[in-house]
């Protein structure tokens, strides 16, 4: 995984405001922004009086009489404390981002990409199809937000835009529209969906290994159902949905129906040993494979907002009453995503003073600044998380294009779908774009300018077929069609019952996600949603046709057969084992319910999770939300145990790099911690980084270098049993041919001399938190291309954290990452962006924390002041009931109708 992508402003102006900090008129400037949080305001939009209860940590709960006035409160709060935020999230999902930041080669990538997809017209599409009751409240959200707005100049709102405005002309600022807020489920589902980098990877690593699938499919093994279980490990459930008792057990997915049942995927992967490519890359040759790496640069454009790669995933697992002090249940939710400034998550309640048909909600927990609702936490019948489901839900598919504007499909020559877009930049000229589509998506190879290769590609061997132009890349993804995920969101908001949450994620269009959940009633209960793709198997194909390599579009054989029905989703209610974990492992077991993906998280954060539940379990204790949050924060390595005992019975005969292989034996007997502290974390980890590099270097292009994630300790645990594994050998060096132990043995050196030169010669003084940091940087002024005032100013400064890829506390780092000095990079690239225990018998005795906080505004005590608990993993108490928010408040602001209205 690359680091996180950061679209940032680089330009001389900005030295103004650097000079401005420099002479100490920057207090003025910074703290302009920071909103009233206290007294009385009057607003003509709101039916009644509102009241904003803040606590210590900015965190608001807002009470009021009417659903419309909840969620105009939560649009006036979030534009309070998050509008750069939220402005900069709606000019990125429409496409419009240089229209705020200017001339600016990303920026403008950026734009012409999300344009070619289509974000924002999908988002109007959606608004149309949304129910009234859900329109009107997103309406009243930007009615709330438009409130905040209104007589406020551009430098009120965020220090960004004082910065901004030193180097491109300020525009006005656009009101709120309620589709600045459904687009945003675009830039969600695209972050937690990007199915699309396996088939690129795979088809990337096929010719430098001699177009063998055998082995490329080494490279992405089958999910380990012997080691890690799935979330779902039992048969399949009886026919009928009806909601068992709270206690009894139901379980499984029921059994696929229509297109499901009768096409279900191929085999995960090719016969071994098989010489074949990607349908249609034997006859297409380089010139596919060019087409599809030019899609893959167009698509890496897109800035990041919520997360890629491997680290992205979450820890959630839910125990019954059956095994808690209470009785009642306890849920557990740690979502690991890109970690910025700010965060994420924007934590607030949203509570009816009284229940009654118009004012629906009493629920509280974590935001998205942009959208009303609460997308993770608790009301007062439910608490619920999420963790990404990891459905393949992209496909490229090759398309052969022909110079009259037409491609084929099943043998016949049809014309592409164009439509034209123009991209404003704020001080440069318009910029036109021609967006070209197929049955399945719109061609996404050819949208920058660099990326062109339709017309200049070779084509096949021998006499190509009249007007032929060459290969282009189309990307099919279900986001792309209108869906209802905006109303899912607040259903979930409003569920109390098992049916509820099946009735919400059956809405729960893209991107997909396990919901676990539990009751007050004392149910708990798994959920499988989103829009999932059918796949025909495609007789005598090359590869499999199930979605994990690029397909040919001319063939209609390969397209997608319709979607599963919400109803066979998997789906799971009280199992009999009292507890449940969902931590992106595979959904179900082998062979049963509806084909989700080959290319599952491999589970070992999934596998410690429920280890740690026995354990607790046979040891005869109880569960108390102190017990969840321990888990939450497990540091052990799942690496350790799978490498350290082959790398012990390395021979060593260098007294000076076994002094740094005792650090491993000791943190071996330690039950590998990779606490901050820790010697053998940083020397391990090092070594892993190193072994990486040596072992697959050689053989793979650098785009598909190792990111040492889940999947990677998977091929090299395999490798490990094989000592002459092709894959060992380092191809560069001359009449030798090196075996694991080889190669072990170099990288445990390589790592000994790095960290000697990064930490010291002594192995006793190195540590983890040393190396493994967190370097959380703003979105559009965190860059390097920034002036240091400034980036010092909206940057929090670095600070070491325990954990690791993989690792229940995952603080994942990319393995193939390289500081300025070629020495590996342990920066943390993801994490969980916040943590959360729901404690259903007590909700006031719940937790929970974000870092590094609730407030956008880098002059505001609430911009970082999580981040140091939240690096220690500890949590803060979560007061949900009305008596406890008002003993927790330490500020009140009263909205209200204007007197005469």
């Amino acid at each position: 995984m690359s680091l996180p992508r950061k679209v940032t402003v680089g330009v001389v102006g900005l030295v103004v405001v650097a000079l401005v900090v420099a002479a100490g008129l920057s207090m003025f400037l910074v703290r302009r922004p920071l909103p009233e949080q206290a007294g009385t305001q009057s607003l003509s939009i709101l039916g009644s009086r509102v009241e904003v209860v803040r606590d210590a940590r900015g965190v608001p709960q807002i009470y009021a009489d009417s659903d419309a006035d909840l969620m105009r409160a939560q649009g006036y709060v979030h534009a309070q404390d998050r509008f750069f935020e939220m402005d900069y999230r709606r000019h990125v999902t429409a496409g419009r981002l240089s229209e705020l930041v200017g001339k600016n080669d990303a920026a403008l990538a950026a734009d012409q990409v999300v344009r070619t997809l289509g974000w924002r017209r999908v988002a109007e599409q959606e608004w149309e199809q949304l129910d009234q009751g859900t329109k009107d409240l997103y309406a009243a959200y930007a009615d709330g937000v438009n409130a905040y707005l209104r007589g406020r100049e551009a430098s009120e709102l965020g220090v960004e835009y004082t910065v901004l405005g030193t180097s491109i002309t300020l525009r006005d600022i656009a009101p709120w529209d309620p589709v600045d807020s459904v687009a945003w489920l675009k830039a969600m589902a695209w972050d937690l969906s990007q199915n699309f980098n396996a088939e690129v990877g795979r088809a990337a690593a096929l010719r430098p290994l001699g177009e063998d699938v055998g082995r490329v499919e080494q490279l992405y093994p089958d999910y380990p159902y012997d080691l890690n279980p799935p979330i779902i490990d039992n048969a399949p459930a009886p026919a009928g949905r009806a909601a068992p008792a709270a206690g009894s057990a139901t379980s499984g997915p029921a059994a696929a129906s229509g297109p499901a049942a009768a096409s279900g995927p191929a085999a995960a992967s090719g016969p071994a040993g098989a010489s074949a490519a990607p349908a249609g890359v034997p006859e297409a040759g380089r010139g596919a494979t060019l087409a599809l790496a030019h899609a893959a640069t167009a698509l890496d454009a897109v800035p990041t907002l919520l997360g890629e790669g491997d680290n992205i995933g979450s820890n959630s697992f839910v125990v019954s009453g059956q095994h808690t002090a209470s009785g009642k249940p306890l849920l557990a939710n740690d979502p690991h995503l890109a970690l910025s400034a700010p965060g994420v998550w924007y934590q607030v309640g949203l509570h009816c003073t009284e229940k009654r048909p118009d004012c629906t909600f009493d629920v509280a927990g974590f935001s998205f600044s942009g959208m009303p609702g609460i997308v993770i936490g608790q009301n007062a019948d439910l608490a619920w998380g999420l963790t990404n489901q990891g459905t393949d839900v992209m496909d490229l598919t090759l398309e052969r294009i022909y110079e009259d504007g037409t491609y084929l499909r099943d043998g016949a020559r049809v014309p592409l779908e164009q439509r034209r877009e123009t991209i404003e930049v704020n001080g440069g000229d318009p910029v036109t774009l021609t967006v070209s589509s197929t049955a399945h998506g719109p061609i996404v190879s050819e949208v920058l300018p660099s990326t062109g290769v339709a017309g200049t590609v070779p084509v096949p061997e021998g006499a190509p077929p009249a007007g032929f132009s060459g290969y282009a890349v189309a990307l099919q993804w279900t986001a792309l069609t209108p869906g209802r995920t905006a109303e899912a969101v607040l259903a979930l908001d409003r569920a109390a019952t098992p049916d509820d949450v099946a009735a919400a994620a059956a809405l729960l269009d893209a991107p997909a996600q396990n919901i676990l959940y539990a009751t007050a009633a004392g149910d708990i209960g798994y959920q499988s949603s989103g829009r999932t793709p059918v796949r025909a198997v495609v007789p005598d194909a090359p590869v499999p046709s199930d979605g994990s390599w690029p397909r040919p579009g001319w063939d209609s054989r390969y397209d997608w057969q319709g979607f599963v029905a919400p109803q066979d989703m998997p789906a799971e209610r009280n199992p009999a084992a009292g507890f449940i974990v969902a931590a992106n492992q595979a959904v179900t077991a082998r062979g049963q319910g509806p084909f989700l993906t080959t290319d599952w998280d491999e589970g070992y954060r999934a596998g410690r999770i429920r280890a740690l539940i026995e354990r607790r379990l046979d040891e005869g204790k109880t569960f108390d939300v102190a017990a969840m949050n321990a888990i939450m924060t497990d540091d052990a390595s799942p690496f350790g145990p799978v490498l350290v005992p082959a790398l012990l019975q390395v021979d060593v005969d260098d007294d000076f790099v076994a002094q740094a292989v005792d650090e491993l034996r000791s943190w071996s007997a330690a039950g590998f911690p990779t606490d901050t502290d820790s010697a053998g974390a940083a020397y391990f980890n090092a070594v892993w980084s190193a072994l990486l590099q040596l072992t697959f270097a050689d053989d793979l292009p650098a785009s598909q270098a190792p990111d040492g994630g889940a999947r990677w300790l998977r091929v090299v645990q395999i490798l490990l049993e094989d000592p002459q594994n092709p894959w060992w050998d380092d191809r560069t060096t001359v009449n030798v041919v090196e075996g694991r132990d080889e190669i072990l043995r170099q990288a445990l050196v390589s790592a000994r001399h790095q960290l000697t030169n990064s930490m010291g010669k002594n192995p006793r003084d190195w540590t983890w938190g040393r190396v493994h940091q967190l370097r959380l940087e703003h979105p559009v002024l965190g860059g390097p291309t920034v002036p240091e005032p400034v980036r010092r100013l909206v940057n929090p400064a670095p600070i070491g954290v325990p954990g690791g890829s993989a690792v229940v506390n995952a603080m994942g780092y990319n393995a193939a990452a390289r500081d300025e000095l070629g020495r590996p990079d342990f920066t943390v690239t993801a994490g969980p962006s916040m943590r959360m225990v729901v404690d259903l018998a007590d909700r006031d005795a719940s937790t929970w924390v974000a870092g590094p906080g609730n407030s956008g505004h880098p002059g505001s005590p609430h911009y970082t002041d999580q981040l140091r608990a939240w690096a220690r993993g500890e949590t803060f108490p979560w007061a949900f009931g009305r008596d406890a928010v008002e003993k927790a408040a330490t500020e009140t602001l009263t909205l209200r109708p204007p007197a005469n209205q």
